[in-house]
């Protein structure tokens, strides 16, 4: 079989493997749609993310659907692979599991290959009205599930959505479905700037542009937004972030920086009283994400903006890097 590994910052190089053999409780899946995510971004740019760094070639890829051979199951696969028995796992905390196996993380082998084996009982069936494309999309959904359950949000409440890639539009979905007053999104490009309007925001603004800054101070008003989700990854989003919520209000950050470091006036937030949470990937979300799919609540599909196949992988990964379109897709 064909797979793609990581062996050094921009070096990709597709290898031919001998096909994986399931253990116990494993099945073996053929990769059918794999997603781009911010972090393999920095996995593909600087050879790591935070304090997880390259140590042998690596198989990126943890956003993904897969045909099971054994019976033709479309499934989603769920990345994360807790050990189950930490006090962190029985508390239903099993994304803060220390032990936890993540595909194409550290020294485990993700979803950009054309077979892989997974534990069944991370494996997901998706119904006959949907397809690999809107599989591979639940786990970015599962992360803005999980976003909105750490903001709280309640029916009526003000809400910033700072960064509109991929995740951040998911998560301006769910606060509008949520009952959102009002949503305000900011981006540094156009497109997702308009493709938040598309997807609800009630005003979406272009960073940089000619009186941003004034714009934004006037969509803000004096009291500010109750809850402000920042999902760029950029420092300046987490000070506007910080600047935007209102005393008391919550701001969520879901965004990876580059740099491995996150600051903002402690002066402003702690005169807030602000609530500032982290966002780390997602539990048990996949349920919800599935159902808010096929009901068609949530509309993923029109996210994917660039699909290639796995031999294309390099341009895949620079139209991803160079910010092209929105979500980029990988057809193993």
């Amino acid at each position: 079989m064909k797979a793609l590994r990581l062996h050094a910052p921009g070096d990709l190089r597709l290898h031919d493997e001998p096909r994986p053999i399931p253990h116990a409780g494993e099945s073996l899946l053929r990769v059918a749609a794999v997603g781009l995510c911010g972090s393999d971004l920095h996995w593909f740019n600087e050879s790591g993310i935070g304090d997880a760094r390259l140590v042998h070639p690596l198989v990126l890829g943890h956003e993904l659907a897969a045909v099971v051979q054994a019976d033709g199951r479309l499934v989603a696969v769920d990345p994360a692979i807790p050990c189950g028995v930490c006090e962190y796992c029985l508390a239903g905390a099993s994304n803060l599991c220390p032990q936890i196996i993540f595909a194409g993380h550290g020294s485990q082998d993700g979803g950009l290959r054309q077979e892989l084996s997974w534990p069944e009982k991370h494996l997901f069936d998706l119904p006959e009205s949907m397809d690999a494309i809107d599989g591979a999309m639940l786990e970015p959904l599962g992360i803005a599930i999980h976003s909105l359950n750490l903001a709280q949000m309640q029916v009526g409440m003000q809400v910033g959505v700072f960064g509109c890639g991929p995740i951040g539009l998911l998560i301006l979905q769910l606060v509008r479905l949520a009952g959102a007053g009002r949503i305000v999104a900011t981006d540094r490009l156009v497109h997702r700037v308009e493709a938040a309007c598309e997807l609800g925001a009630g005003l979406a603004m272009q960073v940089g542009a000619d009186g941003f800054l004034a714009e934004q101070q006037k969509a803000v008003g004096e009291r500010g937004l109750d809850v402000v989700f920042e999902a760029a990854g950029e420092n300046p989003a987490v000070e506007s972030a910080i600047e935007a919520a209102k005393p008391g209000g919550r701001v969520v950050l879901v965004g990876i920086p580059s740099d491995d470091r996150t600051s903002f006036s402690a002066s402003v937030a702690r005169r807030k009283g602000l609530s500032i949470l982290v966002c780390r990937r997602m539990k048990q979300t996949y349920p919800r994400a599935i159902q808010l799919v096929k009901s068609r609540k949530v509309d993923v599909r029109s996210l994917v903006t660039h699909r290639f196949p796995l031999e294309s992988a390099q341009e895949a990964f620079q139209t991803a890097a160079n910010r092209a379109g929105l979500k980029v897709i990988i057809e193993p």
